[in-house]
Order: structure tokens, then C-alpha cells, then sequence
């Protein structure tokens, strides 16, 4: 999400401006020769050999996000694989796009913490998420896929920031070693300091330092294969079994621990699902929430599907329409079977990109993995620290909530600082939706201002006896300018030769027509001349005053 464009944009370096940033530097493959003499195969015969690795790649990437944004949403570890799995094996193959990859997304987390303590059970939060993945696919079926040009990159700037910085907030007394026992966030943090385990500290300091040095000093080769998500996980997994051998005082209890069911087989995983509590279908804050999580999703996923379009090597345009579709189906198949909200991800998209995803099959076969870690490797899962996802998560919170957002919204300034500022306050003091709301209404209040000000330009050609005054209307004259232009007119001097150029204009309001051939009957009684070119002729209104 600096001039004040109206959505966060891919730069040259393939990073996306506003949003979360990919772990190290894009190493987006090139097209070859046969590849540039046509279109790209992207029959899984001819992309496999690219796909597969691309999408072992992304499935090292996800896990651990799944697990963390699980853990930062108060919901079960297992309904962000569940959202995973999903959002790779299936709706990757209804999205148009070639490389965007869904999964549970950091940018709900504070909309799903907060929505289960009011809703008061998981069960009913599963309801809100089904009814959101409905709006979006009424949102597709209306070719709703511009909605994010609605939105000022101001008010979504604000909106991620406010995300970091619940993200940062919700996550810190588990980066402490200490599980949260409800309460506000400051005061979880407060009482996690008093009783913060130094092992978890100590996974926590380094995790971070991995993850913001990993690009800089890893080799490229490395780096490209081995995420810096899971060189944390591994120092998680590593650390905790050192201590517990070798220094047992220091070793973390079972709360500090990831905690997953270990089911034998796909008939036992299904007995561990989560369904949603339809009683709660009459509940009106169930609908609230799923307005929020249906519009918030759908931006979200329209950034990153905008931003992956950017990175694709083949340039490649993925309809958004159909986008919002896939994005649905999915929502309403995680909410039915206890998964949590998913979107369309940046940070595993560029993952895709940078390990050589050509087709879609990529984000299908890391989607595929999932299901398989899922049921194969669960003992091994609960010996990751939750104290290394909470530090995935800090960082990432840290780079939406990063200060240069707010040094980029002051050099663009009052008009985009306002309105980003507000939508963080807002955010933080009451909720998402709200905080949103909040933020439009003060940007709107901008472009109108705006709008109000660039009515028309104005010209003037003065002599001893005469004053010569030139009045071009806007592009677009609307009602908004009816004020400002009425005030231009009567502030003209006696004696003024006034010409009114309509030529340009495209549109104008029956409400500044009327007023204009209303100042050309009273213009003549105050000894002004007056000429104007192109404006329409009145049209007597029904009902006229």
C-alpha cells in the first residue's frame, strides 16, 4: 500500500509496497527461449519438474505460518493447516491465477481473536466464516473484483499497520514462553514479564535476528531452498531438545509447546474436525463478522493478486473476478470443516515465484504436503516452541506496522497522513470493521475537499478601464462545486467581462447548470458581461423550485 496511489504496488525488486514482505530478495526465474518464443505449457506434463520443487518450497514456508497465525487467531493449531490445505489443494485449482498461493493470512488474526471471545466458542465462528466466503461469491458473481480501488492506499496502509500492531501485541507474552490467560494485551504483557522463561527469550531474540539477516547473509543458493521461517523452527525444535537433555531446569513445560492431535489415519483426522454451530445462524454479531472477514479477505487477496501478477516472469493477468470466486468456495469449505478464514498471500506467493511455480500445480502440491505432514509427521510438529512461531509472527507484524509507513504517509502529507493515522487509532480503540469505516469517512472528507477545490481554473486580464475574467470548468463538475463556483461569481467586480468556457467539461450537474444561467439573468443588473461557451442549455426539472 510515496505519492498517494490507490493500491500498494509490486516495486522493480518484486517487494510489495504497504504489505508484508517476502523472506530475502526475489530470485524470480526467467523465461526461456522456448518459452518466449510462445506460451507458456502449463500442462502438468510439461511443469512438473518446476512445480514440484516450487511447491516443496512453499509447503516449508507455510507450516510454520499456518501454525503461528493459528496460534496468534486463539484458534486451534490444526484449523490453520486445515485453512492451508484447502486454500492449496483446492482453490488453487478454481483461482485463475497461476502462482497466487491462499492460505490463513496474518492480516485476520486480529479479526478472528477478537470474533471468537465475542461469539464465545469456535463453533460459531465457523458459522461468520462460511457467510463471509458467501459474500465474496456474490462479490465475484457482481464483478466486484475493482473493490480495492474504493478504498484509499491511505486507509489500507492504516488498516495493516493497526494488523502489525495487534499482531505485535497478541504475540509477545507467548514469544516469553507464557500462554496468555485473556485480559488486555498490555496487561498479558505485563504479567508475562514477571514470569518469562529464559529459554524462550533466548529462541525469541535469536529467531528474529534469523529472520531479518537470513537474506542478507545467507548464500543465495541456500537461501532459495531453506526458508528462514524454518531454519527458526528448526533452531525452535533443536533448542528445546538440548535443554531438555542437557540442562532439564531450563526446558519448556507442555504449554509452551505446540499442541496438535495426532491422528493415524484420514478416518481419525476426519473425527477431529470442527463444525460450525448453525443455532448461531440468527445471531446478528455473527453477521457482523462475517461482513468484516468478507471485505477484508477480498482486499486483501486483491492486493496480493495484483502484487503476484507484478512478480510473474510471464506476465500473466489473473482475472480478480474469479479470484473472489475461488477465494469463497474456499472460505465456506474451510468454515464448514473447522478452518479458519483464508486470502490470497503474498508471502508464500513470492515463495512460489522465487523457487520456479510456473502452473498453479505448485501451490496444489504444497497444499498436498500439508495434508500429509498432517497425518504422518504430527508427534514431530508438537516439538516446535511456540516460542519461534510467535517470533514469525512478530516479525511479520513488525514489517506491517513498519515506521517508514508512517514517515512515507508524512512526506506525502496532511491529506494521506490524516486519514493513515486515524484508521490506526480507530483500529486499535474500537475494531477492524469500525476502525475501517472510520478511516474512509475521513479520507472521503479529503477527496471531497478536494474535489471542491479543483472546480475550475480561473484567468485574469485587467486594463485601466477593463477587467477581463476567463472561468474554465473542470472535467467533471459536480454538485460538490456548486458552492465554490457560485462564490467565484459573486465576487466578480461591476463592469467585468466574463467568459464561462464549458468546452472541456464531460459532465456537469443539473444543480451548477441552473446556477449558471441563473448568474446570466442577474449578471446584466450589476454591469457584468457575460459569455459562456459550451454549457448546456437549462433543463426545466420536474417538480421545479
Amino acid at each position: 500500500m510515496t505519492a498517494p496511489y490507490r493500491t500498494p504496488r509490486a516495486s522493480k525488486n518484486g517487494k510489495l509496497s504497504g504489505g508484508p514482505q517476502p523472506d530475502g530478495p526475489h530470485l524470480a526465474p526467467s523465461p526461456t527461449a522456448s518459452d518466449e518464443a510462445g506460451k507458456l505449457d502449463e500442462r502438468l506434463s510439461a511443469t512438473w519438474r518446476y512445480d514440484l520443487p516450487a511447491g516443496v518450497v512453499v509447503f516449508l514456508v507455510a507450516l510454520p505460518l499456518c501454525l503461528g497465525i493459528a496460534l496468534a487467531s486463539g484458534a486451534p493449531l490444526l484449523a490453520g493447516l486445515i485453512t492451508g490445505i484447502i486454500g492449496g489443494a483446492i482453490v488453487s485449482k478454481i483461482s485463475g491465477s497461476q502462482l497466487l498461493v491462499s492460505g490463513p493470512a496474518a492480516g485476520l488474526t486480529a479479526i478472528v481473536i477478537t470474533a471468537i471471545t465475542q461469539l464465545g466458542s469456535f463453533e460459531v465462528f465457523l458459522v461468520a466464516v462460511v457467510i463471509a466466503g458467501a459474500i465474496q461469491l456474490v462479490l465475484g458473481l457482481l464483478r466486484a473484483g475493482i473493490i480495492g480501488y474504493f478504498f484509499p492506499s491511505s486507509v489500507i496502509r492504516g488498516m495493516l499497520a493497526a494488523i502489525g500492531l495487534i499482531l505485535i501485541l497478541k504475540q509477545l507474552p507467548y514469544a516469553l514462553g507464557v500462554t496468555p490467560e485473556g485480559g488486555s494485551s498490555i496487561g498479558a504483557i505485563i504479567s508475562a514479564l514477571g514470569s518469562a522463561l529464559p529459554l524462550a527469550v533466548g529462541l525469541t531474540i535469536s529467531s528474529l535476528l534469523i529472520l531479518a539477516f537470513w537474506g542478507t547473509f545467507a548464500p543465495a543458493g541456500l537461501r532459495k531452498l531453506v526458508p528462514a521461517a524454518l531454519v527458526v523452527v528448526m533452531l525452535g525444535v533443536v533448542g528445546t531438545a538440548a535443554a531438555a537433555a542437557f540442562v532439564p531446569e531450563l526446558a519448556l513445560p507442555a504449554s509452551a509447546m505446540v499442541t496438535l492431535p495426532t491422528p493415524s489415519s484420514l478416518g481419525e483426522l476426519a473425527s477431529l474436525l470442527s463444525f460450525p454451530d448453525w443455532s448461531a445462524l440468527s445471531n446478528p454479531l455473527v453477521w457482523k463478522v462475517a461482513v468484516t472477514i468478507g471485505i477484508v479477505a477480498s482486499l486483501e487477496t486483491l492486493l496480493s493478486l495484483e502484487a503476484t501478477d507484478k512478480l510473474d516472469p510471464w506476465k500473466r493477468n489473473a482475472p480478480a473476478n474469479r479470484e473472489l470466486l475461488a477465494q469463497g468456495i474456499g472460505n465456506m469449505l474451510s468454515g464448514a470443516v473447522g478452518g479458519l478464514p483464508m486470502t490470497g498471500v503474498i508471502v508464500r506467493s513470492a515463495a512460489n515465484v522465487d523457487a520456479g511455480g510456473r502452473t498453479s500445480w505448485s501451490s496444489f502440491f504444497h497444499g498436498l504436503l500439508l495434508l500429509v505432514a498432517v497425518i504422518a509427521i504430527p508427534t514431530l510438529l508438537n516439538y516446535i516452541p511456540l516460542a519461534v512461531l510467535a517470533a514469525i509472527l512478530l516479525f511479520t507484524g513488525f514489517k506491517l506496522a513498519h515506521p517508514k509507513q508512517l514517515l512515507d504517509a508524512w512526506k506525502v502529507g496532511p491529506k494521506y497522513l490524516i486519514p493513515f493515522v486515524v484508521t490506526v487509532g480507530a483500529i486499535l480503540a474500537t475494531d477492524l470493521l469500525i476502525g475501517i469505516c472510520i478511516g474512509l469517512v475521513v479520507g472521503t472528507f479529503f477527496v471531497l475537499r478536494d474535489d471542491y477545490g479543483h472546480a475550475y481554473s480561473y484567468d485574469v486580464e485587467e486594463s485601466a478601464d477593463h477587467r477581463r475574467v476567463r472561468l474554465t470548468l473542470a472535467e467533471q463538475v459536480t454538485f460538490l462545486n456548486k458552492a465554490r463556483i457560485n462564490q467565484a461569481l459573486h465576487e466578480l467586480p461591476r463592469g467585468s467581462a466574463v467568459t464561462v468556457d464549458a468546452t472541456r467539461s464531460k459532465h456537469i450537474d443539473h444543480d451548477v447548470i441552473e446556477l449558471l444561467h441563473e448568474f446570466e439573468q442577474n449578471a446584466r443588473a450589476r454591469g457584468i458581461t457575460l459569455r459562456m461557451v459550451g454549457v448546456p442549455a437549462l433543463a426545466v426539472a420536474s417538480g421545479g423550485h
